[in-house]
Order: C-alpha cells, then structure tokens, then sequence
C-alpha cells in the first residue's frame, strides 16, 4: 500500500497491510506534527500533492528498500492538506522474516522520505510568520 491522502491515516489499516505469514514481525513508524520547528510554536503544517507525483515518489523509496533488505511487504501512507499539531502526516509499516532487517528498512524509508520530501509542506508558527518546502525528490 503506497497512498497519499487528505484523510486521517487508519494506522491499524496500514500496519495490517503489510502483515503475512512468512514475516516475524512488523516494523512502524508513526510521523506526528509537533508544536515545535525550528524554535517556533508550529500552529499547523499544509503538505499539498499539485503536480501528482507522490505516490510515485513514496513508491521508488519502497522500492529501494526492498532491493536493500529482505523486506515481505512495505507500506507507506502520507496525509496531505492542513494538519494540526498532534496530527499523523505519515504511516511506514514494513513486514520481514527478522526484526533487523525490519528496522533498517523502516529506518531508511523514513530517512529518505524527511530527505526527499515528496510533497510541498508549510509551517506557520503563532507569530504568524510560515516557512515554506519544495519537494526534493
């Protein structure tokens, strides 16, 4: 399940995903938006999908981390639109026959997601002021 959407994330839904019976365990990674960013109080953070191409994006890191690691099955599921602080913007789960492996790929999918933000993403902080990013990937 690779997914971009504008509704809250069923993290059970996308943990389920991923689960099967020739995996061990299940790796996660539950992405919140925090109060804080760069020494401002976060107000709310706008991830927006204009061009389309994110889905695309999250899919080449998964991907790659399945032809890095012994990966059964990976998800990743990002909420665009207007989050609040408390929000879940990104759900990661990756199914692996063992635990180690399981945590490097969720580890490398969540690094490379922060690293190659695939959509466009605002801050704006209570002074009023708003910084925005470009994706990178």
């Amino acid at each position: 399940m690779v997914e971009i959407t504008n509704d809250v994330i069923p993290i059970e839904e996308v943990i389920n995903s991923v689960r099967n019976d020739a995996s061990g365990g299940i790796i996660s990674y539950i992405g919140l938006i925090r109060d804080n960013s760069y020494d401002k109080k976060v107000v709310s953070v706008e991830y927006g999908n204009a061009d389309g191409s994110a889905e695309a994006r999250l899919q080449k890191i998964v991907d790659s981390a399945k032809q890095q690691w012994p990966v059964n099955d990976m998800s990743i599921v990002h909420r665009i639109g207007k989050l609040n602080v408390g929000d879940n913007n990104v759900v990661i789960a990756v199914s692996t026959g063992h635990r180690q492996e399981g945590f490097a790929a969720c580890q490398y999918a969540i690094d490379k997601f922060k690293e190659q933000l695939p959509t466009s993403k605002k801050e704006t902080y209570t002074d009023g002021t708003t910084l925005d990013y470009e994706p990178k990937c």
